[in-house]
Protein backbone atom coordinates (compact mmCIF):
# COMPACT_ATOMS: atom_id res chain seq x y z
CA UNK A 1 0.00 0.00 0.00
CA UNK A 2 1.09 3.29 -0.66
CA UNK A 3 1.87 5.86 1.95
CA UNK A 4 -0.74 8.19 0.62
CA UNK A 5 -3.39 5.53 1.09
CA UNK A 6 -2.23 4.83 4.64
CA UNK A 7 -2.29 8.53 5.45
CA UNK A 8 -5.78 8.80 3.93
CA UNK A 9 -7.00 5.82 5.99
CA UNK A 10 -5.38 7.25 9.12
CA UNK A 11 -6.92 10.68 8.50
CA UNK A 12 -10.31 9.04 7.85
CA UNK A 13 -9.95 7.00 11.03
CA UNK A 14 -9.04 10.13 13.04
CA UNK A 15 -12.00 12.00 11.56
CA UNK A 16 -14.30 9.06 12.26
CA UNK A 17 -12.96 8.78 15.78
CA UNK A 18 -13.35 12.54 16.28
CA UNK A 19 -16.90 12.31 15.01
CA UNK A 20 -17.67 9.46 17.35
CA UNK A 21 -16.24 11.40 20.28
CA UNK A 22 -17.80 14.76 19.27
CA UNK A 23 -21.20 13.44 18.16
CA UNK A 24 -22.55 12.82 21.69
CA UNK A 25 -21.33 16.23 22.79
CA UNK A 26 -22.95 17.88 19.77
CA UNK A 27 -26.21 16.03 20.44
CA UNK A 28 -26.11 17.05 24.11
CA UNK A 29 -25.40 20.64 23.10
CA UNK A 30 -28.29 20.57 20.58
CA UNK A 31 -30.63 19.08 23.21
CA UNK A 32 -29.53 21.74 25.72
CA UNK A 33 -30.15 24.55 23.22
CA UNK A 34 -33.54 23.06 22.33
CA UNK A 35 -34.44 22.84 26.03
CA UNK A 36 -33.31 26.45 26.54
CA UNK A 37 -35.49 27.63 23.62
CA UNK A 38 -38.48 25.66 24.90
CA UNK A 39 -38.03 26.97 28.44
CA UNK A 40 -37.70 30.56 27.14
CA UNK A 41 -40.93 30.12 25.15
CA UNK A 42 -42.72 28.74 28.21
CA UNK A 43 -41.43 31.62 30.34
CA UNK A 44 -42.64 34.13 27.76
CA UNK A 45 -46.04 32.44 27.49
CA UNK A 46 -46.53 32.38 31.26
CA UNK A 47 -45.30 35.97 31.61
CA UNK A 48 -47.79 37.07 28.90
CA UNK A 49 -50.60 35.22 30.71
CA UNK A 50 -49.70 36.93 33.99
CA UNK A 51 -49.53 40.35 32.31
CA UNK A 52 -52.89 39.75 30.67
CA UNK A 53 -54.41 38.70 33.99
CA UNK A 54 -52.85 41.75 35.65
CA UNK A 55 -54.37 44.07 33.01
CA UNK A 56 -57.80 42.47 33.48
CA UNK A 57 -57.58 42.89 37.25
CA UNK A 58 -56.43 46.49 36.84
CA UNK A 59 -59.45 47.19 34.61
CA UNK A 60 -61.78 45.55 37.14
CA UNK A 61 -60.20 47.60 39.92
CA UNK A 62 -60.68 50.81 37.90
CA UNK A 63 -64.31 49.88 37.28
CA UNK A 64 -64.82 49.11 40.96
CA UNK A 65 -63.31 52.48 41.91
CA UNK A 66 -65.62 54.23 39.43
CA UNK A 67 -68.63 52.42 40.89
CA UNK A 68 -67.48 53.33 44.39
CA UNK A 69 -67.21 57.02 43.40
CA UNK A 70 -70.68 56.86 41.89
CA UNK A 71 -72.02 55.18 45.02
CA UNK A 72 -70.37 57.86 47.19
CA UNK A 73 -71.93 60.59 45.08
CA UNK A 74 -75.32 58.88 45.31
CA UNK A 75 -74.91 58.64 49.08
CA UNK A 76 -73.96 62.32 49.26
CA UNK A 77 -76.99 63.21 47.17
CA UNK A 78 -79.23 61.14 49.45
CA UNK A 79 -77.75 62.88 52.51
CA UNK A 80 -78.38 66.26 50.92
CA UNK A 81 -81.96 65.31 50.09
CA UNK A 82 -82.41 64.02 53.64
CA UNK A 83 -81.09 67.34 54.94
CA UNK A 84 -83.50 69.20 52.67
CA UNK A 85 -86.39 67.09 53.92
CA UNK A 86 -85.29 67.70 57.51
CA UNK A 87 -85.23 71.46 56.87
CA UNK A 88 -88.71 71.28 55.35
CA UNK A 89 -89.91 69.35 58.39
CA UNK A 90 -88.42 72.01 60.65
CA UNK A 91 -90.14 74.74 58.65
CA UNK A 92 -93.47 72.93 59.00
CA UNK A 93 -92.93 72.40 62.74
CA UNK A 94 -92.25 76.10 63.22
CA UNK A 95 -95.22 77.06 61.10
CA UNK A 96 -93.04 78.75 58.52
CA UNK A 97 -94.53 76.71 55.67
CA UNK A 98 -98.22 76.93 56.48
CA UNK A 99 -98.80 78.51 53.08
CA UNK A 100 -97.94 75.12 51.53
CA UNK A 101 -100.61 73.38 53.58
CA UNK A 102 -103.48 75.73 52.82
CA UNK A 103 -105.03 76.30 49.37
CA UNK A 104 -105.75 79.81 48.17
CA UNK A 105 -109.47 79.14 48.60
CA UNK A 106 -108.89 78.32 52.29
CA UNK A 107 -106.62 81.23 53.19
CA UNK A 108 -109.40 83.23 54.82
CA UNK A 109 -110.51 80.27 56.91
CA UNK A 110 -107.00 79.67 58.32
CA UNK A 111 -105.82 83.30 58.40
CA UNK A 112 -106.26 83.60 62.16
CA UNK A 113 -104.39 80.41 63.04
CA UNK A 114 -101.57 80.48 60.50
CA UNK A 115 -98.35 81.52 62.17
CA UNK A 116 -96.99 83.31 59.12
CA UNK A 117 -98.35 86.67 58.08
CA UNK A 118 -100.48 87.05 55.00
CA UNK A 119 -98.89 87.25 51.58
CA UNK A 120 -99.18 91.02 51.10
CA UNK A 121 -97.49 91.25 47.72
CA UNK A 122 -99.35 88.25 46.24
CA UNK A 123 -96.28 86.39 45.02
CA UNK A 124 -97.20 83.15 46.82
CA UNK A 125 -94.37 83.48 49.33
CA UNK A 126 -94.47 85.03 52.76
CA UNK A 127 -90.79 84.79 53.58
CA UNK A 128 -90.07 88.08 51.81
CA UNK A 129 -92.97 89.72 53.64
CA UNK A 130 -91.65 88.54 57.01
CA UNK A 131 -88.15 89.74 56.11
CA UNK A 132 -89.52 93.12 55.12
CA UNK A 133 -91.38 93.28 58.45
CA UNK A 134 -88.20 92.49 60.35
CA UNK A 135 -86.24 95.14 58.49
CA UNK A 136 -89.09 97.64 58.63
CA UNK A 137 -88.81 98.28 54.91
CA UNK A 138 -92.52 98.81 54.25
CA UNK A 139 -92.28 102.52 54.91
CA UNK A 140 -93.93 104.93 52.56
CA UNK A 141 -90.80 106.39 51.11
CA UNK A 142 -90.19 107.63 47.62
CA UNK A 143 -87.96 104.64 46.75
CA UNK A 144 -90.84 102.17 46.56
CA UNK A 145 -94.18 103.95 46.98
CA UNK A 146 -95.18 107.12 45.18
CA UNK A 147 -97.21 109.90 46.83
CA UNK A 148 -100.47 108.60 45.37
CA UNK A 149 -99.92 105.14 46.94
CA UNK A 150 -98.88 103.37 43.73
CA UNK A 151 -95.59 101.52 43.64
CA UNK A 152 -92.87 102.73 41.31
CA UNK A 153 -92.21 100.92 38.01
CA UNK A 154 -88.70 100.01 39.14
CA UNK A 155 -90.07 98.40 42.28
CA UNK A 156 -92.67 96.45 40.29
CA UNK A 157 -89.99 95.31 37.83
CA UNK A 158 -87.82 94.16 40.71
CA UNK A 159 -90.68 92.16 42.22
CA UNK A 160 -91.37 90.50 38.85
CA UNK A 161 -87.68 89.65 38.50
CA UNK A 162 -87.68 88.11 41.98
CA UNK A 163 -90.72 85.99 41.15
CA UNK A 164 -89.16 84.77 37.89
CA UNK A 165 -85.93 83.92 39.65
CA UNK A 166 -87.78 82.03 42.39
CA UNK A 167 -89.84 80.08 39.84
CA UNK A 168 -86.74 79.16 37.82
CA UNK A 169 -84.92 78.05 41.00
CA UNK A 170 -87.86 75.88 42.03
CA UNK A 171 -88.06 74.44 38.52
CA UNK A 172 -84.35 73.60 38.61
CA UNK A 173 -84.76 71.95 42.03
CA UNK A 174 -87.63 69.84 40.71
CA UNK A 175 -85.64 68.84 37.62
CA UNK A 176 -82.67 67.95 39.80
CA UNK A 177 -84.81 65.77 42.07
CA UNK A 178 -86.38 63.98 39.08
CA UNK A 179 -83.06 62.91 37.54
CA UNK A 180 -82.44 59.18 37.55
CA UNK A 181 -80.00 57.97 40.14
Amino acid sequence: MSTGLIIAIAVAAVILLALLVMLPRMRASARRKQAERELAMRRETVADEHRSAAREREERADMAEQKARMAQQAADRERAEAGLMEERATMHERGMADHELVDDSERDRFADVMSSPADRDGDGHTMDDRTRDMLDRDRDDDRTVAADGATSPDYQQGREDERRFERSRITEDVRESERPR
